[in-house]
């Protein structure tokens, strides 16, 4: 079953657009990833520094796989960007 991921970002005032450009390279990497299905960055027009990312992945042993990834990767290109830690919401799609 398909596994959702909502992830809502903050970035330091003023810094939406900048942790926008630092995340690009990341989602073209990750959208060649056994099971992805989605990945994309969505920058909010009314509040510029919130940034949403929709993931989808075919099953959980592909959502697993991607943490794996990310881990082996190193730190996050959007670091110095973030306002906090970021709050992710789960879905099962249906």
């Amino acid at each position: 079953m398909a596994v959702r991921l909502v992830v809502t970002f903050k970035a330091v005032s003023g810094q939406g657009e900048q942790f926008a450009r630092a995340f690009a390279p990341l989602i073209a990497e990750v959208k060649k990833e056994r099971g992805c299905e989605q990945y994309e960055l969505f920058r909010s027009l009314e509040a510029p520094d919130t940034l949403v990312l929709l993931e989808r992945w075919s099953d959980q042993a592909a959502l697993d796989a991607h943490g794996v990834a990310l881990r082996a990767r190193g730190p996050s290109p959007t670091e110095r960007f973030r306002a906090g830690p970021a709050k992710v919401e789960r879905y099962e799609a249906k």
